[in-house]
């Protein structure tokens, strides 16, 4: 992953508004949530949706897709996993273990 395009996803979340669209997303699962369902969750109006929604998917965190009448909005899972990988691949890469490196996160051999 590019920094620009990191820089540009995490800018998108970085609005509360979008962070609860994303998350309200990611917690949908692949089948995803209508417009008119997101409104409803997060009572907020449509042309602030509408906004906040676009972002999302100009970064590309989020994909729609129209289903007749309705449109379906998704989290982009690869998306997300690249940027959360792109923030924690070199945890610990220069040695420097300790507290901060969560074993999980980094390889437990270098943790003694």
């Amino acid at each position: 992953m590019k920094l620009e395009k990191a820089c540009s996803q995490l800018e998108a979340l970085g609005s509360p508004a979008r962070l609860k669209i994303y998350r309200l997303l990611v917690r949908s699962g692949a089948e995803g949530l209508p417009v008119g369902a997101i409104q409803d969750k997060l009572r907020m109006v449509a042309s602030t949706l509408s906004h906040h929604v676009r972002r999302l998917v100009e970064t590309g965190l989020v994909t729609q897709e129209r289903q007749a009448t309705t449109l379906i909005c998704r989290a982009h899972y690869p998306a997300m996993s690249a940027l959360i990988g792109y923030l924690s691949d070199e945890c610990c890469a220069d040695g420097n273990v300790g507290p901060a490196c969560a074993p999980t996160s980094c390889d437990t051999k270098a943790v003694t």
